[in-house]
């Protein structure tokens, strides 16, 4: 019997035809396998089957997945994210740090510039460019808990080229598109062109909007994939949206718990101190 598998166009041309068929001829198919986006085990021959292909530079990966989990799609990532997630696969990589405890840095925005010292003067250090901090956990949002991402740089944001000492991060995020949260118990306005990369079961990227023809390009990456909780995942399943909420530099903080967070976020929001947008999941 034929296995229950849904290859997407894009799949498609990406493996080509011949493979394809043998795809959906069951050559080359798993009848059993665990789901790259829920996690837990799914049968082809019992269940729709949709075939995730994620491409990094050199390498490529098929995986699967429950069709009510996600589509069949090609995911890009890096080819270093792509060789930790075949590590991860068998069983090479260690466990990831569990989410609301220890932030991933970025690279954030360019620092606001130095003038140069005057002439004889000692000149002043090189200021510290800013990173992103990210935290992932629940938040409980019209007595329902969502999965939510929170970010906050470890300095102040300037704008590229300027040369005073201000705080640019919001305005810039603002001209994003994120609007200011004003109600935490309200869920924040959609963001159009902007998702959340998670594949094979971990946080790869926050993806802003392409320039043209150009792919989806990382506003945020994490430099290894953070492990979500089974929690978080379950969630963002049952929706396929992710709650994003930023906020300045000492506006949030390092919580170690989700009560704590929600309350540093209702405390920044009460401030004026916190954007959000609500991004739908890319990938898995």
């Amino acid at each position: 019997m034929a296995p229950l598998l849904d290859v997407s166009d894009e799949v498609r041309a990406e493996i080509g035809e011949e493979e394809t068929q043998r795809l959906l001829a069951g050559e080359n198919a798993p009848g059993t396998y665990d789901c790259t986006s829920c996690r837990t085990p799914g049968d082809t021959g019992q269940e729709r089957t949709s075939t995730v292909l994620f491409v990094g530079d050199e390498t490529a990966v098929l995986a699967f997945a429950h069709a009510a989990c996600i589509p069949s799609q090609v995911v890009p990532v890096s080819e270093e994210q792509l060789q930790g997630a075949v590590r991860s696969i068998s069983g090479d990589e260690q466990p990831a740090v569990p989410a609301f405890q220890t932030p991933l840095p970025a690279p954030a925005a360019a620092p606001a510039a130095v003038p140069s010292p005057a002439a004889g003067a000692t000149p002043a250090p090189a200021p510290r460019q800013a990173v992103l901090g990210i935290t992932c956990g629940l938040i409980i949002v019209e007595e329902a808990l969502r999965p939510a991402l929170v970010i906050e740089p470890t300095g102040p944001v300037a704008r590229v080229g300027a040369t005073g000492g201000g705080d640019d991060f919001l305005p810039l995020l603002i001209e994003q598109g994120f609007m200011p949260q004003l109600d935490l118990e309200a869920p924040p306005s959609p963001l159009a062109g902007w998702s959340v990369l998670l594949a094979m079961g971990k946080l790869h990227a926050v993806l802003q909007p392409p320039v043209g023809s150009a792919p989806a390009t990382a506003w945020w990456q994490a430099h290894q994939p953070l492990q979500v909780s089974d929690g978080w995942r379950a969630a963002v399943s049952r929706t396929n949206a992710v709650y994003v909420y930023a906020g300045p530099a000492g506006s949030i903080g390092r919580q170690p718990r989700e009560d704590l967070m929600r309350d540093a976020l209702a405390k920044a929001c009460a401030r004026g101190q916190l954007v959000a947008a609500t991004m739908p999941l890319a990938g898995t």
